[in-house]
């Protein structure tokens, strides 16, 4: 008695996950994070979990470094008209 196809098929073993593999995915999602327009020193400092769930959802990281930008703006004119 033979063991068969079923046992012999591809997907019936796994891939095993590595560190190195690991290391890799997180460097790329950090990457990919300083493309969207967050600092580098803010990602660098930001757990694997937060950047998992930042790079989930590009649209809005955008959105808020685009809104903190405006903010950073109205607040160098506000600034600007007080110092004058």
């Amino acid at each position: 008695m033979g063991t068969g196809r079923t046992l012999n098929k591809a997907p019936r073993t796994r891939p095993i996950k590595s560190q190195g593999e690991k290391r890799r995915r997180i460097k790329a999602q950090r990457a990919r994070l300083v493309k969207l327009g967050l600092e580098e020193v803010a990602v660098a400092k930001m757990q694997p979990e937060a950047v998992r769930k930042l790079v989930q959802k590009p649209a809005r990281v955008k959105k808020s470094v685009a809104a903190a930008a405006a903010a950073a703006v109205a607040a160098a004119t506000v600034a600007a008209v007080v110092a004058q």
